[in-house]
């Protein structure tokens, strides 16, 4: 029989008592939890209203990203049978299109990933850790036999949707960049998280855009760009240029990266719930520990079966634009935080700086939104583009002439506000090139979301926020990176 839980530290050794919730939550000499990534941020910038908006987010991610990850898991085991990554799934005509091919490959390789996941971190890092290896080969093999079997001719039309399809792509390729706000997540289980974290985000982001820019100039060089099969497209590839027994290795391989994912996603999946949780934006029953993993089975669980739900109906076309959305707007939100940190401090920064701060703001926001829409009405002339720029250009010039208030201690973004004003621009006019099926969805969701927050949500945060006022001595927690 499995024991009960009971509230306890993640970092917790055997036998030693439980932590309270607030001391797993709460910093003495910093005011970020030593876990939580994006959530905790802006939970502390921007207030737990804020706050709750990104945190029903971030579980969308968690639960569209992993039955993503099932439906695609699913697509490469149907095709190293039949050339068909169907071939396993359910259709269901009198169902909508999006939703008509049932899938319970799907939920059966979920409900098994997050299993193991729940049984300890131990064993997960030793799989993932042989995956690293074995994917690494794989990745290297499929970029130099691209290259040897390509094909210059296959790469005309270069741009054969134009900047519209571009800026499209761009904004669901978000999806392979969801998973590194899990390294922020996973701050309890480093030494040196002030040093390591940023080295771990810079570095792993910038070694895999140029690999997955590599990978994808290979695939669209063996087969014509109009022969890829969106669901299982390296293993169909393969096949079509002559190398079937490459699509079988492919296909292992990739199955076993993303078993690999599934397990590691579960475990930041797991700690972002709990810090959630112990937040009460969701019920701190989701905050358990089992004394035994160490994982927080409740969490996971609850993560578990919602994918196992979504991945069952949806496919990876309505999972793509969900979760970009998503996460392009959780972005959006984290580049607003970084400057109302380095700009504003509660009763310290002077109403007349702060009056100025919120106008270079909305300035910047309004004009980012106006681009946005000009390029989605199609209107090409440069006249409204320039207009909106100059306004962006002014509410970032203005912000930048106005006194920080903090300065980082041991790391920063540079080119403050530049870069987190060029991050709002950017975001937000991705988020407006993912179409109006996006919208609907995110908007539906988001819907839901604030019925939940007026009517438990807001009560709950307003206890637990007088509760940590009362605590805030307590705990213990890494040095925060700003």
């Amino acid at each position: 029989m499995m024991q009960a839980p009971q509230l306890s530290c993640p970092t917790q050794s055997p036998g030693s008592p439980p932590c309270s919730l607030s001391s797993a939550t709460l910093s003495s000499p910093s005011k970020y939890p030593s876990q939580g990534g994006s959530f905790s941020y802006l939970r502390v910038e921007l207030g737990d209203f804020i706050a709750f908006i990104a945190a029903g987010n971030i579980l969308l991610e968690a639960i569209v990203g992993a039955a993503g990850l099932g439906r695609s898991w699913s697509s490469y085991f149907a095709s190293m049978i039949k050339s068909d990554p169907d071939f396993l799934r359910i259709r269901v005509d009198s169902f909508a299109n999006g939703f008509n091919l049932l899938d319970p490959l799907a939920v059966a390789i979920l409900a098994i990933a997050n299993t193991i996941a729940m049984t300890g971190t131990r064993r997960t890092s030793i799989l993932n850790w042989i995956s690293s290896i074995l994917s690494s080969l794989v990745i290297v093999f499929i970029i130099v036999v691209g290259f040897v079997h390509a094909k210059s001719s296959n790469l005309v039309p270069f741009f054969p949707y134009g900047a519209e399809g571009v800026f499209s792509a761009a904004a669901v390729v978000y999806w392979s960049y969801t998973g590194f706000d899990m390294v922020a997540n996973m701050a309890e289980e480093t030494k040196k998280p002030s040093r390591d974290i940023p080295l771990g985000l810079v570095g792993s982001m910038s070694m895999i855009t140029v690999v997955y820019c590599l990978m994808a100039l290979a695939l669209t060089m063996m087969v014509k760009y109009t022969e890829i099969d969106v669901n299982a497209a390296y293993s169909v590839a393969f096949e079509r240029i002559g190398m079937k027994w490459a699509k079988y290795l492919v296909s292992i391989i990739a199955l076993k990266g993303m078993t690999t994912s599934l397990l590691v996603g579960s475990m930041g999946q797991a700690r972002y719930t709990t810090q959630i949780a112990r937040a009460h934006m969701i019920p701190p029953w989701f905050a358990l520990v089992h004394p035994k993993t160490g994982t927080p089975i409740y969490a996971t669980l609850l993560v578990t079966i919602l994918s196992c739900v979504v991945a069952f109906f949806s496919s990876l076309d309505v999972l793509s634009s969900v979760l970009s959305f998503s996460t392009l707007f959780i972005f959006m939100l984290m580049a607003v935080a970084l400057l109302v940190r380095r700009y504003y401090v509660k009763d310290v920064t002077p109403q007349r700086d702060l009056f100025k701060f919120l106008v270079c703001l909305v300035v910047v926001i309004s004009s980012s939104i106006a681009i946005t829409a000009l390029w989605d009405s199609k209107r090409r002339g440069w006249i409204g583009y320039a207009v909106a720029g100059v306004f962006w250009f002014l509410g970032t010039m203005g912000m930048m002439l106005l006194p920080k208030q903090r300065v980082p201690k041991v790391w920063g973004v540079p080119l403050v506000p530049w870069l987190p004003c060029l991050s709002i621009g950017i975001n937000l006019f991705l988020i407006g090139s993912l179409g109006q099926d996006a919208f609907l969805r995110f908007f539906v969701c988001s819907g839901v979301m604030l019925i939940y927050y007026l009517l438990v949500g807001v009560h709950a945060t307003y206890d637990v926020a007088h509760q940590d006022q009362q605590e805030s001595g307590k705990g213990n927690s890494n040095e925060a990176i700003i």
